[in-house]
């Protein structure tokens, strides 16, 4: 992730949807345990926000059992045993494929927790970034609530007017302007990021892009309101998320942003990384005592709670 960017989704009323009921988008991928690892491939790169990390490929992965996989789980956490000191192995996941428009459904129980944690779902192109743009989804130090993220190249810029339930942090989403913030949206419950997920199990991430919008949704674990297609999205041949009701985060494409040439084909990226440009830059701000770098290196205790554990991601084009 390349920016204090965090992609939050939040709920809102709408009716169950019978789940045989046929849909305009088109299931492409469906990603269950141990098709984590064919949808995705494993990074052993330096990581590019500087964090305190080594990630690792694939064979070291489930070697250090980093990353495990069982039916409908799939685990992927930062090493909690040792002490490091050139950098604690985590995982930093790529999709194979990318994705233009498209919807994608995210069903996380757990994410990485505590200080110096900075774990993140994302869509970018790391190939000549943010020339194609990024999307964010999740946030850093236990801070919630949740928020969702644009970086763009200069000349895109959000109307101050729109159809959401968050909150605009800033509205320009140039990469240059205030330190790469983005052009944020707050979500409006602390049950979509860090420990309040965690204890609420976790709950419903969906995108839906489209050259016309970027949209965001969030809904708990066991809220009523979360549509049946999503609850039950791994049955879905098809989806409609115009049924989905008012999304957490609406990004529009208008005179002062088009979409179109400012997103290009992105990957779904997954990751955990520690401290770095983010979380290490804002981590007695978030409460948390002493240093990033040395919490990481020498207290592995600190990170029995950093892990994704995910249910399932649907895609559908």
């Amino acid at each position: 992730m390349h920016a204090p960017v965090i992609l939050l989704l939040f709920f809102s009323f709408v009716p169950l949807v019978h789940c045989n009921h046929s849909k305009r988008w088109k299931r492409t991928a469906k990603v269950v345990g141990h098709s984590f690892y064919e949808f995705f491939q494993f990074q052993p790169i330096l990581d590019p926000t500087h964090g305190r990390v080594t990630y690792v490929d694939e064979h070291a992965a489930k070697a250090l059992n980093l990353t495990f996989a069982h039916e409908d789980t799939f685990i992927l956490r930062a090493e909690d045993k040792s002490v490091w000191t050139t950098g604690r192995p985590s995982v930093r996941l790529m999709s194979k494929k990318q994705f233009t428009e498209h919807v994608a459904i995210f069903d996380v129980r757990h994410m990485p927790q505590g200080c110096g944690t900075w774990p993140a779902i994302w869509e970018t192109a790391e190939d000549g970034w943010p020339e194609k743009g990024e999307l964010d989804i999740l946030g850093v130090n236990d801070v919630s609530p949740n928020a969702a993220t644009l970086h763009t190249t200069p000349g895109c810029t959000m109307p101050a007017d729109r159809t959401m339930l968050g909150t605009a942090k800033q509205d320009d989403c140039n990469w240059q302007v205030n330190f790469n913030a983005g052009c944020g949206v707050a979500m409006t419950t602390n049950k979509s990021y860090g420990p309040d997920f965690n204890r609420n199990g976790g709950g419903w991430f969906a995108v839906h892009r489209t050259s016309s919008f970027i949209r965001v949704w969030f809904w708990p674990r066991h809220s009523s309101r979360v549509p049946h297609e999503v609850s039950c999205a791994t049955d879905q041949q098809r989806v409609n998320p115009d049924n989905w009701g008012t999304p957490q985060a609406d990004f529009p494409s208008n005179p002062g942003c088009d979409l179109k040439s400012k997103f290009g084909p992105n990957n779904i990226i997954i990751n955990l990384t520690l401290c770095g440009d983010w979380a290490g830059n804002t981590f007695n701000a978030n409460g948390c005592s002493g240093t990033c770098v040395d919490l990481v290196d020498n207290h592995p205790e600190a990170f029995t709670k950093a892990y994704f554990d995910i249910a399932s991601i649907n895609v559908y084009e």
